[in-house]
């Protein structure tokens, strides 16, 4: 059978089943909208009024790397391990298309999710927080990061899932790294220069704590040293290709 190429169809049937996931619907667009709005209009009422504008912009760019997080490592490792014990991705390559075509098919259907998560979140937050508006520069760096977070985590939550090809276990080791980048990485109110120096060292190989704990600074202009946070980023990424790589090796000996 010849094999198939991109497929409107098969795009459409992967957003319906991204969409459908209660879970991205929850974590991955409502809670951090409400997770924002909760901190500044309750949390935040002691904060001095000369700090409130770079306060208000850290806790935008914080609450925003729980979308990736939720939408790709949490939503889609779920999704594909529940595919992978059904089989279904094996019934889809049946009609002709490649392994190669349904990740292509799924990737761009969880980057279609994220922009639409993003924009939601963007919109609500500035209309109802009056976020400072960020330097052109800013914003880029900011938008570019949670873009190679989404196909880094991505390579991640395919690697975990393919590794098991259960559900249970896919969960559960995608939630706990979820809840433990969002406690060492400063999504808790707790910073990464604000825990023990074991933890602390943890925390920094993560890009997430230099992007919670360091882009407000420069939200509105000035400089700042991106060596660590491109050495971070580059880490996350060995590690989500080591995953896929284990995974892959895996099933081929299967195989």
């Amino acid at each position: 059978m010849q094999s198939r190429g991109f497929s409107l169809k098969l795009l459409q049937y992967e957003l319906r089943n991204t969409l459908g996931n209660v879970f991205i619907l929850v974590f991955g667009i409502l809670f951090p909208i409400i997770m924002s709005i909760l901190t500044v209009k309750v949390f935040l009422q002691g904060v001095p009024e000369q700090m409130m504008e770079e306060t208000k912009a850290g806790v935008f760019i914080t609450m925003s790397l729980v979308i990736p997080m939720a939408t790709v490592l949490i939503g889609y490792a779920a999704t594909y391990s529940q595919e992978l014990e059904k089989k279904i991705p094996f019934r889809i390559q049946m009609f002709g298309y490649s392994h190669r075509t349904l990740l292509l098919v799924k990737m761009i259907s969880y980057l279609i999710v994220m922009t639409i998560s993003l924009i939601l979140f963007t919109i609500v937050d500035y209309t109802v927080l009056d976020i400072p508006v960020p330097t052109l520069k800013a914003a880029g760096v900011l938008i570019l990061s949670l873009y190679l977070l989404v196909c880094i985590l991505f390579i991640m939550a395919h690697g975990i899932a393919l590794y098991f090809k259960k559900f249970g276990p896919t969960y559960a080791i995608t939630m706990a790294f979820y809840f433990g980048i969002m406690i060492l990485c400063g999504m808790f109110g707790v910073m990464p220069s604000q825990l023990p120096k074991g933890l602390r060292f943890i925390a920094y190989l993560f890009p997430m704590s230099y992007i919670s704990e360091d882009f407000a600074g420069f939200w509105k202009g000035g400089t700042y040293n991106f060596v660590p946070y491109i050495q971070s980023m580059l880490f996350l990424t060995a590690v989500s290709c080591l995953i896929l790589y284990l995974a892959l090796r895996k099933n081929r000996r299967v195989g």
